[in-house]
């Protein structure tokens, strides 16, 4: 169950934590992998680890926030090998709330998490069309609940939220299905980075209460969103479209 075999998958963001999950275990079950990301260093780490482990990878450096780089990787890729399975992993973080905000900050959000996306869909749907496939948007907690000065970034997930809704509904007779994802707090590299930057010295102390701010008592694994990842991707999710999963450790629904 839940293999891959013969399908391609193009994962944004696959250079690091929840990307780098996914595009390891789609591997690991028979996809060929294409990783598309601005971190050359992380993406070709991703490729080798499973280069290394016999599985098939490549990477594509793009900005995902431009779409003529959008339009060239993912065209390169379609007559390389084709696409099945699109990944919407990239994306970029804000702390703080609107009084917070900078006009720019906001843009530049907005052309990473909301462009960024609509890039990559507008480029690959012209080919899933032809016979069917599947996009998986990564959302987040923060469109479904409020969350303290995260303003700008909740902002971008709803939009994400909405997208994957449009897409799911306007492509159901094309047999592409949309869907997303909305993690809570996750241990990655981005996480620890963030706590060397706004609490240096201080680091251990905030990581347990950020662990403690998940009802099941922990931060969740990268893997673990990658195997719901490769559910939702794979043909014994046929019957599921136009849905976002929550995967939280009860943060959405216990947190009272």
């Amino acid at each position: 169950m839940f293999k891959l075999d013969n399908k391609v998958a193009v994962i944004t963001g696959g250079g690091s934590g929840i990307g780098r999950a996914i595009a390891t275990i789609f591997a690991q079950q028979g996809a060929k992998i294409y990783i598309i990301d601005v971190d050359e260093k992380g993406a070709e780490d991703t490729v080798k680890a499973i280069t290394d482990a016999s599985g098939e990878a490549a990477f594509k450096k793009c900005d995902i926030s431009s779409k003529e780089q959008v339009d060239n990787v993912i065209g390169e890729i379609i007559a390389e090998s084709g696409l099945d399975i699109l990944v919407n992993n990239a994306g970029i973080a804000h702390i703080g709330n609107i009084e917070q905000v900078t006009p720019e900050a906001v843009d530049r959000l907005f052309a990473v998490n909301v462009k960024g996306m609509y890039h990559t869909i507008f480029a690959a749907i012209p080919h899933l069309k032809k016979k069917g496939g599947v996009i998986l948007n990564m959302a987040s907690i923060a469109s479904l609940v409020g969350i303290t000065d995260r303003f700008a970034y909740s902002m971008t997930k709803g939009a994400v939220n909405g997208m994957t809704l449009s897409v799911a509904r306007d492509y159901l007779s094309y047999n592409v299905r949309c869907n997303s994802i909305s993690p809570a707090r996750v241990h990655t590299p981005f996480v620890d980075g963030f706590l060397t930057k706004n609490y240096p010295g201080r680091e251990e102390e905030m990581f347990k209460k950020l662990q403690a701010s998940q009802p099941i008592g922990r931060m969740g694994k990268p893997e673990e969103v990658a195997y719901l990842a490769l559910y939702l991707c794979s043909d014994e999710a046929s019957f599921i479209t136009g849905n976002d999963y929550a995967i939280d450790g009860g943060f959405t629904k216990l947190n009272n």
